[in-house]
């Protein structure tokens, strides 16, 4: 079975950094890509960031939502057994349950949703 688990959220301080993990396993190949999406209290789930399968051609390509450009970070080792989300300048804003996701094959954008779903992990951020 697919297993997704994100794990190192915690209280941090406006301005401060955090790195989320993803531990990543039941996958019958290595074509597939990994995701990050949070979700707010009272707000809707959005994606945050991605990064494409690096499976036959595909480049690894990655993707990131407006909001954390320039300050959040999506990275893996070479078989996405790990996938870690490096977040800095925290803003209040980013609090939120955050929780990595995989789909199958390529990604050309970040996408609004994905097949495989872990548990979140909560980030709060405070000012």
């Amino acid at each position: 079975d697919v297993q997704l688990q994100a794990s190192g959220g915690g209280l941090v301080q406006a301005g401060g950094s955090l790195r989320l993990s993803c531990a990543a396993s039941g996958f019958t190949s290595d074509d597939y890509s990994i995701g990050w999406f949070r979700q707010a209290p009272g707000k809707e789930r959005e994606g945050v960031s991605c990064i494409s399968s690096t499976y036959d051609s595909s480049d690894g390509s990655t993707y990131y939502a407006d909001s954390v450009k320039g300050r959040f970070t999506i990275s893996s080792d070479n078989a996405k057994s790990m996938v870690y989300l490096q977040m800095n300048s925290l803003k209040p804003e980013d609090t939120a349950v955050y929780y990595c996701a995989a789909d199958w094959g390529p990604l050309e954008e970040l996408p609004d949703d994905m097949d495989y779903w872990g548990k979140g992990t909560l980030v709060t951020v405070s000012s």
